[in-house]
């Protein structure tokens, strides 16, 4: 981030000593870590809101695009259906013919043999 080397931080240190004097200077480096440790903590956690953010963000055209595929397969969906209940339909009219020829079948052939008899 900052390209500072040993020796600007001796030079600074030095210039700390200097003006704040050696029984400061150790309560002082002591505020200055914590604040620099408080503002590392909360610019990371902007970072990590940031990130959140962007996923969400990112999940929610994820889900844009699968809905936009759902969509035909839907349709595929409801075609085979309304073609299933067709053939069934049918299939039940063709069975319930069967059963009425088969019945009247059965009535002619008693009718038939009773007579035959």
């Amino acid at each position: 981030m900052f390209d500072i080397g040993f020796w600007e931080l001796a030079i600074v240190g030095l210039v700390a000593l200097l003006v704040v004097g050696p029984e400061r200077l150790p309560k002082l480096a002591y505020t200055a870590g914590k604040w620099l440790g408080k503002g590392r903590k909360m610019i990371q956690q902007v970072k990590n809101e940031i990130d959140k953010e962007i996923k969400a963000e990112e999940l929610k055209q994820i889900l844009e695009e699968q809905k936009k595929e759902i969509s035909p397969l839907e349709e595929i969906v409801e075609e085979t259906s309304e073609t299933l209940r067709d053939f069934t339909q049918e299939a039940n009219k063709s069975v319930r013919e069967m059963e009425q020829t088969a019945a009247s079948e059965d009535d002619s052939q008693e009718r038939s043999s009773d007579t035959s008899k």
